[in-house]
């Protein structure tokens, strides 16, 4: 399964893909990051074809839910969620509008994301 990460805090890409390692069942995860929107788009635009986006909602340049909303507007189905500290339920509601399968509150744990994962496949 591939990966794209997407937060502009090379801390927390480096955070996710540890948790995302500790997933029993799911050791065969490549991952590919991007600091923002703007750069995530360019790599699915330019052939990058991840399984699952995990993307921040709050970036620079294209946040987390204007990268949702290109990719919707270009056809775009890859299935997407956000990790994110914006846990609000209208932010929630806002997101699911846009096409994300789910919305995942920092702090995280493995098994979080062996739940999204496993519902996933």
């Amino acid at each position: 399964m591939k990966i794209l990460v997407v937060d502009d805090s090379k801390a927390m890409r480096m955070i996710v893909k540890r948790n995302l390692s500790q997933v029993p069942g799911f050791g065969d995860i490549e991952t590919i990051e991007a600091a923002s929107g703007a750069e995530a788009l360019e790599l699915v635009r330019g052939g990058a074809a991840p399984d699952l986006i995990l993307s921040d909602w709050n970036m620079p340049e294209m946040t987390g839910i204007e990268f949702l909303r290109a990719l919707r507007a270009d056809g775009v189905l890859i299935p997407f969620g956000f990790v994110t500290s914006e846990s609000q339920p209208e932010m929630r509601a806002q997101g699911i509008e846009a096409g994300a399968a789910f919305l995942l509150a920092k702090p995280f744990t493995p098994d979080d994301f062996s739940e999204i994962l496993s519902s996933m496949v």
